[in-house]
């Protein structure tokens, strides 16, 4: 399975990259993360207009690119590294991604074309009070065109116009449309670990919903959507863990102590050769895992449970260590070392974390 990159892909990254670069530097990002929106609305239309990056990876006969989970992650991966504040991973790599692999051409003639020009944002709720993403424990109930449950924590969740609800059923699980301003609805901001990623409580009473995908029990179908998130968060996290690695081998170059570069030091030398060899496996993984859910294998679940365990892990990793080797001042609010910590710790828990991923890959695989 190939593991490289073609020129188009290349020239997409290095497109981003310099596009970030210019738009969203360090102080553009903590702005846009202390606004009233969370984000910045006009870098958002032009990520849309110019770039097209919304529907990069959906269907062309939607209004996308046509591209798949490896484009996905690489435009995930970029914005990872520069952790920008943006509704773009819930509403294309969690909601973008479920209605696109859902086979029901209704559902997404209706929404994927707004989510692909960028003017409608949506999410996926799943998690509820006891923050498991598994769908055995989903209690939030789907009966007779209305959905009612506990309180749901959804990420971008208080601004999203469309949130797809996973919910239990008499035949089992599925997933339903819930209009962001529909009666029934309440949605309420919260204070998190992560300024640059939003979360809001959601309260769902009799709201009306529109099924999405296949009927019965949608359990094989809603487990490949919760492998694709996987498989985007785990992108996501390694642009993170590079930026945390670069960060640390760029202050190590040039902070002296006793006469001499840290980096000189033995101790600051494993340190960071250490960590290149985690940043580097992870970043092996999430790429194979993309790849397999690029050519729609069978391979998905034990691809992406590895690349969500060993992501997560690097990632935080990789912050911890940011700090460690900037000393003091990686501690203060002014550094960014800090908020790549908090992004590391917000997202390891998100979606589960390693302990449960490597649960369900050893079952996987049979240990």
């Amino acid at each position: 399975m190939a593991l490289t990159f073609t020129e188009e892909q290349e020239e997409l990254r290095t497109t981003l990259r310099r596009f970030l670069a210019d738009k969203a530097p360090s102080a553009a990002v903590r702005r846009a993360m202390d606004s009233d929106e969370g984000h910045d609305p006009r870098l958002w239309r032009q990520m849309a207009d110019q770039l097209g990056l919304h529907g990069l990876a959906l269907p062309e006969a939607y209004g996308g690119f046509g591209g798949g989970p490896v484009e996905l992650g690489i435009v995930l991966e970029e914005l990872g590294r520069v952790l920008l504040p943006s509704p773009y991973f819930a509403t294309v790599a969690l909601a973008g991604q479920a209605l696109a692999a859902s086979n029901d051409e209704e559902a997404k003639a209706r929404w994927l074309p707004g989510i692909a020009d960028g003017s409608t944002t949506a999410t996926l709720a799943l998690a509820e009070e006891s923050g498991s993403w598994r769908l055995e424990d989903i209690e939030t109930s789907a009966e007779h065109g209305t959905v009612s449950g506990t309180k749901m924590f959804v990420v971008d969740g208080h601004t999203a116009d469309l949130m797809l609800v996973m919910a239990r059923t008499g035949t089992g699980p599925g997933l339903f449309a819930v209009d962001g301003d529909a009666p029934g609805v309440t949605r309420t901001r919260l204070e998190t670990l992560d300024p640059t990623r939003r979360l809001a409580r959601v309260d769902l009473d009799d709201v009306p919903v529109r099924r999405v995908g296949p009927d019965g029990d949608s359990s094989p179908y809603l487990r490949t959507v919760l492998d694709l998130v996987a498989v985007a968060l785990a992108a996501e996290q390694v642009g993170g863990a590079r930026a945390c690695l670069d960060a640390a081998v760029a202050y190590a170059k040039v902070r002296v102590q006793f006469g001499r570069p840290i980096g000189s030091f033995q101790a600051v030398k494993h340190k960071c050769a250490d960590l290149l060899v985690q940043v580097e496996a992870a970043r092996s993984a999430a790429y194979h895992a993309a790849a397999v859910a690029a050519e729609g294998s069978s391979e998905l679940p034990v691809s992406a449970a590895l690349a969500a365990a060993c992501c997560a892990d690097a990632f935080s990793h990789a912050a911890k260590e940011n700090i460690q080797i900037h000393g003091g001042i990686g501690y203060t609010w002014e550094h960014d070392a800090h908020l790549h910590l908090k992004r590391a710790k917000s997202s390891e828990q998100l979606f589960g974390g390693p302990g449960m991923h490597r649960t369900r890959l050893a079952d996987l695989v049979g240990i």
